[in-house]
């Protein structure tokens, strides 16, 4: 895909010179053209090795012509760019196959980094490489929203890691998305009909504890009527997370250590040993070396979870997200309240790129 150029389009002469002129500044060949007709038979005419459409035109939107040119050739990547952004725009057009959605006004630096992300050098094309650069993925109900370069490392190697039976520890801020992060693990694991069990470590009753996690033998102590199966029954061949793990006793630490070292549990009032399967996924708030050291957690424990660690930053260090995530809730709370969501103005100079891509494939 060598000297292949970059078609853009855009009926305003404003936004095509713009882009034609950064791209040409970078050293990529450029043809541009004022609407969605016009690019198809272009399009069919020549081999272009990205397209770069403008998203509101008339006759023909830019939406429209993504699902055209995706129809034609799956390979060529396509960057939509428009002035009037929201989350639902950006999650139609990544499912349609956008590579990336930018919102106007941009920078040469947003525009370059977005054509090398879909394989190009100045010097000439290259084929794009399946992967992931901003997106939102995972459940409805448990996404997760992100353009920030770290964060989308952490995602890809968690994609590599998923079908494995690694033990994972995923450490991480409170609220930074740690109980997102195990879900999709499981997901694009053990997948939606194995099962998925979180257990919140900080409110488990020391008196209560192992029978929940481990469950019980019908008699073995008051009130147990029926013999109760524990959260790592429940979740055979699926997942089973242990959220906060750091708050849990000592004595409970070490019970979970047999659990990983021999992968069978001993029911409360039980004489047998039950073989389990799913997957162990710690997570804590705290750095549990920190707490190895100060004799809060086992030592031997944590070189147990530690096989696959995970750590996500702070909202504060992904400063890129902030404007994604204000778009998404905005967008989600006024839908929940049956209200009209209000515009959101930021600086010229802030980050203001929008992109959710639900469930792509993290190569």
């Amino acid at each position: 895909m060598q000297n292949q150029p970059i078609l853009v389009v855009d009926d305003e002469a404003q936004g095509r010179t713009a882009l034609s002129r950064v791209l040409n500044q970078s050293g990529y060949n450029v043809d541009s053209v004022t609407g969605g007709v016009e690019a198809l038979n272009k399009f069919k005419e020549n081999d272009y090795g990205l397209v770069i459409a403008d998203v509101g035109m008339p006759e023909m939107s830019g939406i429209e012509l993504l699902d055209k040119v995706k129809k034609l050739s799956q390979d060529v990547p396509v960057i939509m760019v428009t002035g009037h952004g929201t989350v639902n725009n950006a999650v139609e057009a990544m499912q349609k196959g956008a590579l990336d959605y930018i919102l106007k006004p941009f920078s040469s630096k947003t525009i370059e980094t977005a054509v090398k992300r879909a394989g190009l050098s100045s010097n000439g094309g290259a084929k794009p490489k399946p992967g992931i650069n901003q997106l939102c993925v995972g459940k409805k109900d448990k996404e997760i929203i992100t353009r920030d370069e770290k964060l989308i490392n952490i995602l890809k190697l968690a994609k590599n890691i998923a079908s494995s039976n690694a033990t994972v520890l995923i450490q991480g801020e409170s609220g930074t998305g740690k109980e997102l992060l195990a879900s999709f693990i499981h997901q694009h694991g053990r997948g939606n009909k194995a099962p998925y069990v979180a257990v919140n470590c900080a409110a488990l009753p020391d008196s209560l504890a192992e029978s929940e996690l481990f469950g019980h033998e019908k008699g073995s102590f008051t009130g147990a009527v029926v013999r109760r199966m524990g959260k790592f029954e429940m979740a055979s061949e699926g997942t089973i997370v242990l959220d906060e793990i750091s708050e849990m006793t000592l004595p409970l630490q070490a019970k979970i250590l047999r659990v990983l070292q021999e992968r069978e549990i001993d029911r409360v009032g039980g004489n047998k040993t039950v073989p389990i399967n799913a997957r162990v996924i710690a997570i804590s708030n705290i750095d549990l070396k920190s707490a190895v050291k100060k004799g809060k957690f086992r030592e031997d424990l944590f070189y147990r979870v530690n096989v696959v660690a995970l750590t996500i930053p702070p909202l504060r260090r992904r400063r890129d997200d902030i404007p994604l995530l204000a778009e998404y809730f905005l967008e989600k709370h006024s839908r929940n309240n049956n209200k009209e969501k209000p515009q959101l103005h930021l600086p010229r100079n802030s980050a203001r790129q929008l992109s959710c891509l639900p469930s792509p494939p993290l190569n």
